[in-house]
């Protein structure tokens, strides 16, 4: 996302937990060309023998203008999951940035990333079930260009597209330069009131959605309880769990009220570190017991109040799994407590895989498999998209992942999708975004924070 910085500016520039600067500086090798008599994106396309993805289904419907898709006239998510291939299914896991301003304009990163060079092309390659959008990618100039470029990727998509964002508001708020200006969590959470962290999500998700952005990477979950913490910080409400989960609850209910899919961060815990997993791989002591008290609280809340999405981090806590492998690429974390002690049944994210704290024991092929295996549905941000859909193609083909297991997470996914209204038309309202009422909003919540 930005050249190398200092630590304390790492923290304040930072957009997200999404590996702001191996983004800039891994970049993998240019992607081949499907070996397929079709073009990329035609029906007939067969895979490569590394994977390169096979471009429409036989039989899927075609998009609708602004961001249907198969099954969009009923949101019908089995009828979805009947039509599609495998290479679709595999697809839907990824989330992956896709470079440039316009939705049909070549780009010269997402040809060597790729293989593909707009991002309308990417999305006919890959069929990934969303994207991520950053100012860094040149997703982000302002609100009418945001609109149109949200609605040119989701009609590029057979299968309703998710668009997100890691809009927190204060210090990562990638969209800063277009949206209504928030006070970010730590400010919210010394008011006291959870009404506040409910206004303030309501607004944000509101403008969001007015954008065609429909997933917001947010609230933060994390109880920061560790003061030397590089990595969260004001991004979490506070250090009191059971005052974060009130606060992540109201945000929760806030997002939703906007039809804005949530997602709670980072599972199980990014609270009490001293590594950033950005660039390192964070180890928390907690045990089981202290993990129940201090982190749990806030992700519990979060299910209570139906949050879309949990994003995992890439920390780990040798005392709830010995075996040393980060929190996103842990069965017995995301499956055994997310899964089965919490009863969380909701989408599971990774946290950007191209962060350090991910890549240090396994290669980038490996770590997507391990993440699907381990439990999550999403792969956010892969350091090598060719790479990482091989490998996860290759582990559905091999059996290693089950198709109920690649099926149960694509159902997930597209459950989602219904839920939140991207089944269908998805409007935009550019004019929306800024408004008056929006900014005498937000100047009511800084006062309350106490905020100049």
């Amino acid at each position: 996302m930005f050249r190398r910085l200092g630590l304390g500016l790492l923290v304040i520039a930072m957009a997200g937990c999404s590996a702001v600067e191996a983004e800039q500086t891994a970049r993998p090798t240019p992607a081949a060309p499907p070996s397929s008599s079709a073009a990329p994106g035609e029906a007939g396309a067969t895979p490569s023998p590394e994977g390169t993805p096979s471009g429409e289904a036989t039989g899927a419907g075609d998009a609708a203008a602004e961001g249907g898709g198969t099954g969009a006239a009923t949101g019908d998510v089995a009828a979805t999951l009947a039509r599609m291939s495998v290479e679709e299914k595999v697809g839907q896991l990824f989330m992956p940035v896709v470079y440039g301003s316009r939705a049909d304009a070549a780009h010269q990163e997402n040809s060597a990333r790729f293989g593909a060079g707009s991002p309308i092309q990417v999305i006919k390659k890959y069929r990934p079930g969303g994207v991520i959008m950053f100012p860094w990618a040149g997703n982000v100039s302002d609100a009418r260009q945001i609109a149109a470029l949200t609605t040119g990727l989701r009609a590029a998509s057979r299968v309703p597209l998710m668009i997100g964002v890691d809009q927190e508001n204060g210090t990562v708020s990638p969209l800063s330069a277009v949206v209504t200006k928030l006070p970010g969590a730590m400010a919210i959470g010394a008011t006291g009131d959870p009404a506040n962290a409910r206004a303030a999500a309501r607004l944000t998700g509101t403008e969001l959605r007015a954008l065609g952005i429909t997933m917001d990477f947010a609230p933060v979950a994390d109880v920061n309880i560790n003061p030397r913490n590089p990595v969260i910080g004001p991004r979490a409400y506070g250090s009191d769990p059971g005052k974060v989960a009130t606060m992540v609850g109201a945000a929760v209910d806030g997002f939703h009220a906007a039809d804005i899919a949530s997602t709670a961060k980072h599972f199980p815990g990014h609270g009490d570190t001293s590594t950033d997993s950005h660039t390192g791989l964070p180890v928390i002591s907690h045990t089981k017991a202290q993990w129940r008290k201090l982190d749990a609280p806030p992700f519990r809340e979060a299910i209570a109040h139906g949050v879309d999405a949990i994003m995992s981090a890439h920390v780990v806590m040798p005392k709830l799994d010995p075996s040393g492998d980060p929190a996103t690429l842990s069965r017995t974390i995301l499956t055994g407590l997310l899964r089965d002690e919490l009863g969380f049944d909701g989408v599971i994210s990774t946290d950007a895989l191209n962060m350090a704290g991910v890549r240090e024991k396994y290669g980038d092929a490996e770590v997507a498999v391990r993440a699907v295996l381990a439990g999550a549905d999403v792969l956010l941000m892969p350091p090598d998209m060719p790479k990482a859909y091989g490998a996860v193609l290759a582990a559905v083909k091999s059996g290693r992942i089950s198709a109920a297991r690649l099926d149960a997470s694509v159902t997930r996914i597209l459950r989602l999708k219904a839920k939140r209204g991207m089944f269908g038309k998805v409007t935009t309202d550019p004019a929306a975004v800024r408004s008056a009422a929006h900014l005498s909003a937000a100047r009511r919540l800084a006062r309350e924070a106490n905020l100049p």
